[in-house]
């Protein structure tokens, strides 16, 4: 049974073109929600709405646009509200890594990815907090495995998602004692788009690839606990649980090895 009742919900979904984002929305709507899908790619994302629309009979917003961009969050909530669109829920799902020595990469690019996966995700959060709190939603900050650790030739992404991880699980404790559920998950690898973008397919550290489906599903069904926890980690979990109790050293020198391009080896 679902704590939440989403039939009351307009959530947002970032980067729902594909993957992981597109999961998300599948999974609201087939629970009732109402959705705002937000990503680049104007043809999936109608695409995407139509189906789901046909489907549940759910309303679907489509929004194209790079959150990227300063003051993502504030103007994404301006145009919504002056549209009559007031969101309830919040999953900050967009984002991308790149696997690299760090002094190979590009530092545009680098600078492209903190926007994204960190200060986009914070303005967004920071502008909807207030009104989700008044609520009774969700909000879902897609964190990751390699936020729980160094992450040698990923290493910026890795940090990017330590900060959501971190910064997630505060605001989980912020929202205590209002109806706001918060959720920082963290996925191992999965069957998503995120190794092409990345530029390697070896940037899995050798582990098994989850489906977006089993990811959204373990999420879902954590925030219907009685006592949800502040985040979750969906696959990978014996990763996880070995760097807790390996000695700093190995970890990192572990997780080197594990992650090194194969131009590199």
């Amino acid at each position: 049974m679902n704590r939440i009742d989403y039939t009351t919900q307009t959530t947002i979904v970032t980067g729902a073109s594909s993957g992981l984002g597109a999961e998300f929305a599948r999974q609201l709507a087939s629970r009732g929600s109402d959705l705002v899908l937000v990503a680049r790619r104007a043809d999936r994302l109608e695409a995407l709405a139509q189906e789901l629309t046909l489907a549940h009979q759910v309303k679907v917003t489509v929004i194209a646009r790079d959150l990227g961009r300063p003051d993502a969050g504030r103007t994404l909530r301006a145009e919504l509200e002056g549209r009559g669109i007031r969101a309830t829920s919040l999953v900050n799902n967009a984002g991308f890594g790149t696997h690299d020595e760090f002094d190979a990469e590009d530092p545009e690019r680098l600078q492209s990815m903190i926007a994204l996966n960190v200060s986009s995700l914070v303005d967004l959060s920071h502008a909807y907090f207030e009104p989700l709190k008044a609520g009774k939603g969700v909000l879902i900050n897609i964190a990751s495995l390699l936020g729980l650790q160094p992450t040698p030739y990923l290493s910026v992404y890795g940090a990017t998602k330590a900060f959501v991880l971190s910064f997630t699980e505060s605001l989980w404790e912020e929202a205590h004692g209002s109806e706001l559920s918060v959720l920082a998950v963290c996925p191992g690898a999965m069957q998503t788009e995120f190794f092409d973008a990345a530029g390697s397919q070896s940037a899995d550290y050798g582990t098994t690839r989850a489906t977006p489906q089993h990811v959204v599903r373990v999420a879902l069904e954590t925030l219907d606990r009685r006592s949800a926890p502040p985040s979750v980690v969906t696959n990978g979990r014996p990763l996880a649980i070995a760097t807790k109790f390996l000695p700093r050293r190995m970890v990192v020198r572990t997780m080197g090895r594990m992650a090194r391009p194969a131009a590199h080896v």
